[in-house]
């Protein structure tokens, strides 16, 4: 039985125990894997344990009624997520937290506690890998144990997992990438017709975009990703002031009418290049819109599609695309995850 803390008990924390709850059998006849929820956090309610695990059909039943997580029958209990991290134990750490750009909190002290304890570590959590990633790889890898952060960059499309696992060994040299769902769906919609505004407001009314989108739209998102990318992919730490960013609610619809009249899209693309092909030399990283001709593959990217195309020796190009917008799927990513991290401990 692996047992897992999950801290960050939102959308997809929720997702993430409703399927490890719902899913059980199946997780024990396909992938041998017999997973066991002991502790879950939030910032509200703190952290609440059970050794023997959790009931997770009443947690999940309780909080959904707004009710608290201390309120579960015979837990421990700790006003903070990290005092009852460091007061109990698990298998896995599962940190699905929202944390800060300015510095990765809380979440970079939840998975750098695990890790230091030798605990494989499980994350959607982008802040933390994006000003840390390097150093926290490094961690795991001092430490004999996985951190696996899949959800961070293409929700449940596996991106990661395939650059740095499925091709090992290959010699990653630049990446081009459509990395946010939100801004392309608003891309997509101006190439149809619309304007910016009434794009933008088909997004938020469809749950796609966020009452205030500047995340999306701005490019913050995309730059944590790139970071992410730089420092999982390229093994480099990137600081936020090396990723050029320019968002899109400067893009007209006469620049997007221009790109289409040539066979071609305006979208938001991410991209990173270094002097040296092992990510030593200088940099090139950037979020801007881009003029895309019709042969270019990123053009053909609609909706809420994500994309990656990878250079690298001795393999050439290498293409992902998938959905990248959703709680359902970065939940998956996270299970998939966290699959990967049970069937090892097994």
């Amino acid at each position: 039985m692996v047992r897992v803390w999950v801290v960050g008990f939102g959308t997809v924390g929720r997702w993430l125990v409703d399927a490890v709850d719902s899913h059980a059998d199946r997780l024990a006849a396909r992938y041998d894997a017999a997973v066991s929820v002991v502790g879950v956090g939030n910032a509200r309610d703190g952290f609440v344990y059970r050794p023997d695990g959790l009931d997770l059909p009443a947690l999940l039943a309780s909080t959904a009624e707004g009710g608290s997580l201390a309120d579960q029958p015979r837990v421990d209990h700790w006003a903070s997520a990290i005092d009852g991290l460091r007061a109990t134990e698990a298998d896995v750490l599962v940190e699905v937290t929202a944390s800060t750009a300015a510095d990765g909190e809380p979440g970079l002290t939840h998975i750098s506690e695990a890790l230091e304890r030798g605990m494989p570590v499980v994350t959607s959590n982008k802040w933390p890998v994006a000003l840390h990633g390097v150093r926290l790889a490094e961690l795991a890898r001092a430490n004999g144990v996985a951190f696996r952060a899949e959800s961070t960059v293409m929700s449940g499309t596996p991106l990661l997992s395939a650059l740095t696992r499925g091709l090992a060994g290959v010699v990653p040299i630049a990446l081009r990438g459509i990395l946010n769902a939100t801004a392309n769906d608003i891309l997509t919609s101006m190439a149809a017709g619309q304007s910016y505004d009434e794009a933008l407001a088909a997004a938020q009314q469809a749950g796609l975009a966020e009452r205030d989108p500047s995340a999306d739209v701005d490019g913050p998102d995309t730059v944590a990703k790139v970071m992410i990318l730089a420092a999982l992919v390229f093994g480099r730490q990137l600081r936020i002031e090396d990723v050029v960013c320019r968002g899109i609610s400067g893009v007209t619809s006469s620049e997007v009418a221009a790109a289409l009249a040539d066979g071609g899209r305006v979208r938001h693309v991410a991209s990173l290049a270094f002097s040296e092909a092992d990510g030593r030399g200088a940099v090139d990283a950037r979020v801007e819109p881009v003029r895309l001709g019709r042969d270019d593959a990123l053009a053909a990217i609609d909706g809420t599609t994500t994309a990656v195309i990878l250079r690298a020796d001795p393999v050439g190009e290498v293409t992902i695309a998938g959905p990248g917008a959703g709680p359902e799927l970065a939940g998956q990513g996270v299970f998939s995850d966290l699959i990967a991290v049970a069937r090892g401990a097994a």
